[in-house]
């Protein structure tokens, strides 16, 4: 089968999601995949931005939760992650920031994976009412990493074929 016919399928009604997903994402640019997630974050038939980020933040390894800590600081700044701080946060924003006069520090693995995806939903929150933008920056980024994207279940890789389907077509 190929992709168009594949992605034909979610016009109407979606099939085996996960299947289709793993091919597709094999044949399209992170580019369209990123489109795809996006929309999903964005869809009143998923759960919230917050909660889906969440998700993925759980699903990610110790190296992809510190690129989603690093794109977010990038994205909104360290005062955004500064106003969930508490506990682990609290000393990882104060490491992120960085001596006076020197490049900020990156968030390591092992500062991300003192973060709980409950955290990571508050962060999530505060970071869209900063930058409603930074749905298409963490689509952009969980692009480059499709296989964690498929914690978000059916509706969403539903959502996100049908968007790519929708680009395709174009």
């Amino acid at each position: 089968m190929n992709i168009m016919d594949i992605l034909k399928q979610y016009a109407d009604r979606p099939t085996d999601t996960q299947t289709d997903f793993d091919e597709v994402v094999r044949q399209v640019s992170p580019d369209v995949l990123g489109s795809g997630i996006a929309q999903a974050f964005r869809s009143d038939q998923t759960p919230a931005f917050a909660t889906m980020l969440g998700s993925l933040f759980g699903g990610s390894n110790s190296q992809q939760r510190a690129g989603l800590l690093n794109q977010l600081i990038r994205t909104v700044g360290p005062a955004v992650l500064s106003s969930i701080a508490g506990g682990a946060l609290g000393r990882f924003v104060q490491g992120v920031q960085g001596a006076q006069g020197s490049a900020p520090a990156s968030v390591t693995p092992s500062d991300a994976e003192q973060v709980t995806p409950e955290q990571m939903q508050k962060i999530a929150v505060a970071a869209e009412k900063e930058d409603p933008g930074v749905l298409d920056k963490v689509a952009a980024y969980y692009a480059q990493h499709p296989e964690v994207v498929k914690v978000l279940g059916g509706a969403a890789l539903a959502i996100a074929l049908g968007q790519m389907a929708t680009r395709m077509k174009r």
